[in-house]
C-alpha cells in the first residue's frame, strides 16, 4: 500500500519573499500550488497538520478511529496500512474537468492509475435501478413505460444533436434563453423521466436547476454521455476512482509544485495573516518566521473573517462485511433523489461504495459513504434513508457535519483568493471549476490546456 499521508518535500526555513503563499493542502490548493509553480510562480505552501490532503486527507484505520475519538480499531479489521479512508470521498466524472488537468499535468509523470466505477445506480420507491449506459439498456429498463421511453428518446435525439455554438441544432427551442422546465415540457415528459436526466444524468442536487437556463443542464448531460464513452465502449459507468484513494492527488500536484521550486512547510501553524491598511495582502506570519508575498490562496478555515457559512454536509463513512445488496456491484455511486425520500426535502442523498480492487480497504471488506446536504438540526437523520440501503454489513459508522463557507469576495483588491468548501454532491466537477476560476482570478487568464500534451489516464 502507498502511504497516502506522508509528509513529502518538506522544508523548516522560509526565504524572504514569494510570489504566492498558499495555506492549505486539500486538493484545491495543492492542484493551483502546482500549476502555479508550473507558470513560474515563487510558491511557499503551508499547513497546520503533519500530512497532506486537509479535510480531503485519506486515513488509514488508526488514524481514522483517533479522527473520530473511537479509540482502537478491533482486530479483525485487519492491518491499518491496507486502508486508505477518504475524507471527503468524490468519483471523477472521465471526461471531467478535474480528470483533464490531470491528464494535461501529473497523469504520466507520476504514473497515477484509476479504476471505472462498475456502475451508477437511481433509486425509486423501494427499488434501486441502474442509470442505462447503452440504448438497449435503456429500451430494456423499467424506469420509464414504453410511451414514456418514446418522449424521451427523442429529447435524447435532440440533446445529443445539440451544440452550445450552432444555432442551427437547437431547433424549435433556444437553451441560451429557456429554462430546463420550459425544454422539458416541449417534449412532454413525465415528472419520473425529468426526475431520472435531471438527478441521475445531470446529477442536479435539487430542483432549482429547473427554472435555469436549459444550457447550463445540457451541459452537464453531455458530460454524462462523454464521460461514459471514455473507456471500453461506454457500458459501464462514468466515474472513475484513484487506486489508493483521493489523498493521492494533492500528493501528486505538491510534488508537482516541489518540482518546479515549490517550498513546503508542514506542520506550521500560521500565526498571523498580514495586510496593510488597505486590507491588501502583504505576507504570512508562520512558524515563528515572517514571508512576504504578492498574494495568499486558501481553504475557507484560515480566513474566518472572510468567507461566510452557506450551508452544512452530513456524511457517514462505513466499514462494511459485505457489498451493497441493491448492486452487489464492488463500487458504485447511488442516487437517491429528493423526492423518493418519505420525509419532505429539497436536496438529493448519494451513497458511494467502494471496495479492495480499489485499494482502499483489505480484501474481504468494503466501504460506503452516504452524504447529503443538511437541512435540518438533526442530520444524521438526513443520511438514513442512504444508511437504510446498507442493511446489516455495516461493521462501524464514524459521521461528521462540515460547515460549507464561501469567500465573501473574489479576492482581486485583497490579493486574498479562498477556495469553496468541497459540496455534498458525489463527483469533483464543482471543486474543479473552483480550481480553474481561482486560476483565471489569480493569473488574469484562463488556464491553457493546449500548453500541456495531454495523456490517456491509466486504467485498471
Amino acid at each position: 500500500s502507498k502511504a497516502t499521508v506522508s509528509v513529502l518535500y518538506c522544508d523548516s526555513k522560509m526565504e524572504e519573499e514569494y510570489d504566492a503563499v498558499v495555506c492549505g493542502t486539500g486538493l484545491v490548493e495543492c492542484v493551483l500550488s502546482g500549476l502555479l509553480s508550473v507558470a513560474g510562480h515563487k510558491v511557499l505552501h503551508l499547513d497546520r497538520n503533519m500530512y497532506y490532503g486537509g479535510e480531503s486527507a485519506s486515513l488509514n484505520l488508526d488514524q481514522l478511529y483517533a479522527n473520530f475519538g473511537k479509540g482502537t480499531p478491533p482486530a479483525e479489521l485487519g492491518k491499518s496500512h491496507l486502508y486508505n479512508v477518504d475524507m471527503i470521498p468524490k468519483f471523477l466524472m472521465a471526461d471531467g474537468e478535474l480528470v483533464k488537468i490531470l491528464r494535461a499535468t501529473v497523469v504520466n509523470r507520476y504514473q497515477m492509475e484509476f479504476m471505472l466505477c462498475d456502475g451508477s445506480f437511481v433509486s425509486k420507491g423501494s427499488n434501486v435501478y441502474k442509470v442505462p449506459c447503452t440504448e438497449r439498456e435503456a429500451l430494456s429498463s423499467s424506469l420509464m413505460g414504453i410511451l414514456e421511453k418514446r418522449r424521451a428518446a427523442k429529447f435524447f435525439a435532440w440533446a445529443q444533436d445539440y451544440d452550445q455554438a450552432d444555432p442551427k441544432t437547437w431547433g424549435k427551442l433556444n437553451p441560451m434563453e429557456q429554462t430546463m422546465r420550459q425544454v422539458f415540457s416541449h417534449y412532454s415528459l413525465s415528472k419520473d423521466t425529468i426526475e431520472f436526466i435531471g438527478h441521475a444524468l445531470a446529477l442536479e442536487e435539487n430542483e432549482a436547476y429547473l427554472d435555469k437556463k436549459a444550457h447550463e443542464t445540457l451541459a452537464k448531460i453531455a458530460l454524462y454521455e462523454s464521460s461514459l464513452s471514455m473507456y471500453e465502449g461506454g457500458t459501464v459507468s462514468p466515474f472513475v476512482y484513484p487506486l489508493y484513494g483521493l489523498g493521492e492527488l494533492p500528493q501528486v500536484f505538491a510534488r508537482l509544485s516541489a518540482v518546479y521550486g515549490g517550498t513546503y512547510m508542514l506542520d506550521t501553524p500560521v500565526e498571523k495573516l498580514q495586510y496593510d491598511e488597505n486590507g491588501v495582502f502583504q505576507g504570512v506570519h508562520a512558524g515563528g518566521q515572517f514571508a512576504k508575498a504578492k498574494f495568499v490562496v486558501g481553504d475557507p478555515t484560515y480566513f474566518s473573517d472572510k468567507v461566510k457559512k452557506v450551508g452544512q454536509v452530513a456524511r457517514c463513512i462505513c466499514l462494511m462485511d459485505k457489498p451493497l445488496q441493491a448492486t452487489k456491484a464492488q463500487s458504485c455511486q447511488i442516487i437517491i433523489p429528493h423526492t423518493q425520500v418519505k420525509v419532505p426535502r429539497k436536496h438529493d442523498i448519494y451513497v458511494v461504495q467502494l471496495s479492495e480492487v480499489h485499494k482502499v480497504v483489505p480484501a474481504g471488506k468494503y466501504l460506503a459513504i452516504v452524504s447529503t446536504f443538511a437541512e435540518t438540526g438533526d442530520p444524521e437523520k438526513e443520511l438514513e434513508p442512504g444508511l437504510a440501503l446498507l442493511g446489516k454489513n455495516v461493521i462501524e459508522k464514524f459521521t461528521s457535519v462540515s460547515p460549507l463557507y464561501q469567500p465573501t469576495d473574489n479576492g482581486a483588491e485583497s490579493k486574498t483568493f479562498i477556495s469553496d468548501s468541497y459540496d455534498s454532491s458525489s463527483h469533483f466537477e464543482a471543486a474543479a471549476k473552483n480550481i480553474l476560476d481561482l486560476y483565471e482570478r489569480i493569473t488574469g487568464k484562463p488556464y491553457d490546456f493546449d500548453k500541456s500534451v495531454a495523456q490517456p489516464v491509466t486504467m485498471q
